[in-house]
C-alpha cells in the first residue's frame, strides 16, 4: 500500500509527534507543529497517536492512492478534493484506488495534515518518524516530498467508520488574529513596566521571516530593565524571546535546545495549534495566565481526546 506524490507542493514533510528524549545531545523534539490536528487525526483513523502524519503547506502538491485506503484530513482548511469529490474536513473518508487528492485553495489556516489507516510507513531515527530539515534526517529520506516519492503505508488495523467525524468541540478555534494564552517566562521580569503593558494590550504580526524553527513578531518595541547578559537556557516549542532589537520571536518545533535570549513567555500548550496555522501578515495576542491554569486547560483537553478514542474505540469492537 503506498501514496503517489505526482505533484509536489511547497512544503511537504512526514512527521509525528517529535523526538523526545535527546534535548541533552542538541537534538530538538522536531515533529508536527499543529500536534492536536495530527492527534486527533490519527485517533480518528485507528492509528496510535504518535504515528507518522503528512504536514502540508499551501500549495500542498497533489496524491494518488495506489490502493483502498480510509484517511482523514485536518488542520487547516485547503479546499480537499478526491478525484474531483469535496473532502470533508475532520472526517474519516475511503479512497479507493486510483483516487487523486488534490487542494483547490487556501480558506483559514497554513499547515494541513493528512493521516491513513494505519500511518505511514517510513523508517525511524531515534525513536521518531519526524522529518528533521536541518540535519537531513528522519522522516522520507530526511527531506520535503516531492514529485515521484511513493510513501508507503501500514496496513490498517482498524474497522471502518464510514461517515464518522470529530465534534466541533474538540476542533481548535483557528483564527487569523487569535489571542494565545501565556505564562510568565523566567525572565518576565526584566521587561520594563511600559513593555509589560504593550506585551498584553497590543498586537503583534507574524513576519515574513519566519519558518518551522520560530516566528518572528514585528509590532512596539519592548524594552529591557537592564542590559546584563543573561546564561543559555533551556527553551520549547511555544518559548517568547525577546530579541536585541526589541522584538519577539515564538520558538517553534523545530526550535533549538538552549537559547541566551530572554524568556519573558511560553504560550500555553493547548494554543500552540492557534499560532501554528498563522502564516506572514497574520497577526497574534497575548492574555496572561497562571501555570495552573494552563496546566487545567492541558488536563481538560486530554480528557476529551481520552473520551474520543474511547468511543472510536467502541465503535470498533476493539475494546
Amino acid at each position: 500500500m503506498s501514496l503517489l506524490v505526482v505533484k509536489e507542493g511547497l512544503l511537504t514533510t512526514v512527521q509525528d509527534l517529535g523526538r523526545f528524549g535527546y534535548r541533552p545531545f542538541g537534538v530538538n523534539p522536531s515533529g508536527v507543529m499543529d500536534r492536536t490536528a495530527a492527534r486527533l487525526l490519527n485517533v480518528l483513523s485507528g492509528n496510535e497517536e504518535n504515528a507518522a502524519v503528512l504536514e502540508m503547506h499551501f500549495p500542498p502538491g497533489e496524491f494518488i492512492f495506489e490502493n483502498d485506503i480510509d484517511f482523514a484530513i485536518g488542520g487547516a482548511d485547503l479546499s480537499a478534493e478526491l478525484s474531483s469529490e469535496t473532502v470533508t474536513q475532520w472526517a474519516y473518508t475511503h479512497a479507493q484506488k486510483g483516487d487523486i487528492l488534490r487542494f483547490a485553495r487556501k480558506q483559514m489556516g497554513h499547515r494541513a495534515y493528512l493521516a491513513v489507516s494505519g500511518g505511514f510507513q517510513v523508517a525511524e531515527w531515534l525513536a521518531s518518524s519526524s522529518t528533521s530539515l536541518v540535519t537531513a534526517t528522519g522522516g522520507f529520506c530526511g527531506r520535503r516530498l516531492v514529485k515521484g516519492d511513493r510513501i508507503p503505508i501500514n496496513p490498517a488495523a482498524a474497522g471502518s467508520l464510514n461517515s464518522s467525524r470529530i465534534g466541533n468541540s474538540l476542533v481548535p478555534l483557528y483564527s487569523d488574529s487569535p489571542t494565545l494564552r501565556v505564562t510568565r517566562g523566567p525572565e518576565f521580569d526584566m521587561l520594563t513596566g511600559v513593555s509589560e503593558h504593550q506585551l498584553f494590550t497590543k498586537q503583534f504580526a507574524i513576519s515574513p521571516q519566519s519558518d518551522r524553527m520560530g516566528f518572528r513578531l514585528n509590532g512596539p518595541r519592548l524594552y529591557r530593565l537592564s542590559d546584563v547578559e543573561i546564561l543559555s537556557s533551556g527553551t520549547t516549542f511555544g518559548t517568547i524571546q525577546l530579541l536585541p532589537d526589541g522584538q519577539m520571536i515564538v520558538l517553534m518545533a523545530d526550535h533549538q535546545t538552549t537559547g541566551g535570549y530572554p524568556r519573558i513567555a511560553t504560550i500555553a500548550s493547548v494554543d500552540l495549534p492557534l499560532i501554528a496555522q498563522l502564516g506572514p501578515g497574520n497577526k497574534v495576542s497575548f492574555d496572561v495566565i497562571e501555570t495552573e491554569q494552563a496546566e487545567r486547560l492541558v488536563v481538560d483537553l486530554e480528557k476529551s481526546i481520552a473520551f474520543l478514542r474511547t468511543g472510536l474505540r467502541v465503535r470498533r469492537g476493539r475494546l
